[in-house]
């Protein structure tokens, strides 16, 4: 296979760096080709949700990686690990993440499942998770956490800088990714 640089809506994480499909379908192929059984879909505004991403599957060994702001995820049928994850704003996950949870349950169940949410309202962590994930998918996964988020007040809308200011009465970049518990998500997500 031909190396080259990647698409952003899709990585795989080896030490070679691989040609990524421009068609989703062929993403299960590829992950074949690279050895891959873990796909990490997710959801993001800023990127934080991305970073957190790109640390699962660096320390799962390898994943292909969709955002699901880029369109249709690839087929499952090759995985046997999933993880997924999103953003929270104001206790809610994005909307690209509630589709595809409502969409893809039935399939999800059939998986080593993992479910992480980005954010900073750590003392709302597991409302928000019950809120936000269907209960037979939480009963179902082997990880469920929170994994810690960012705020950065230069890519933030004025009104969301506000309501920082208000509600975290926080005004400057504030970083609460948590590699402990990005560890011990993947502990868990490779128990036996």
């Amino acid at each position: 296979m031909e190396k080259t640089e990647l698409h952003v809506d899709a990585t795989c994480f080896l030490r070679k760096t691989y040609k990524i499909p421009s068609d989703v379908d062929k993403l299960s192929q590829l992950a074949y080709k690279c050895d891959m059984n873990t796909i990490i879909l997710y959801a993001t505004k800023y990127g934080a949700t991305r970073q957190i991403a790109e640390r699962l599957a660096e320390k799962m060994g390898g994943a292909i990686m969709h955002d699901l702001r880029q369109g249709d995820a690839p087929s499952l049928d090759s995985f046997e690990f999933v993880i997924l994850g999103s953003a929270t704003y104001a206790g809610s996950i994005r909307k690209e993440a509630k589709t595809y949870l409502s969409r893809n349950a039935c399939s999800l169940l059939e998986k080593k499942l993992g479910l992480f949410l980005c954010g900073l309202e750590e003392e709302k962590a597991k409302e928000n998770i019950k809120t936000n994930f269907p209960q037979e998918l939480l009963q179902a996964a082997r990880a469920v956490s929170l994994l810690g988020g960012v705020f950065d007040p230069n890519k933030a809308s004025a009104p969301e800088r506000f309501m920082m200011k208000l509600a975290k009465k926080h005004e400057g970049y504030w970083n609460t990714i948590d590699d402990s518990r990005i560890e011990s998500f993947v502990k868990n997500m490779k128990a036996v």
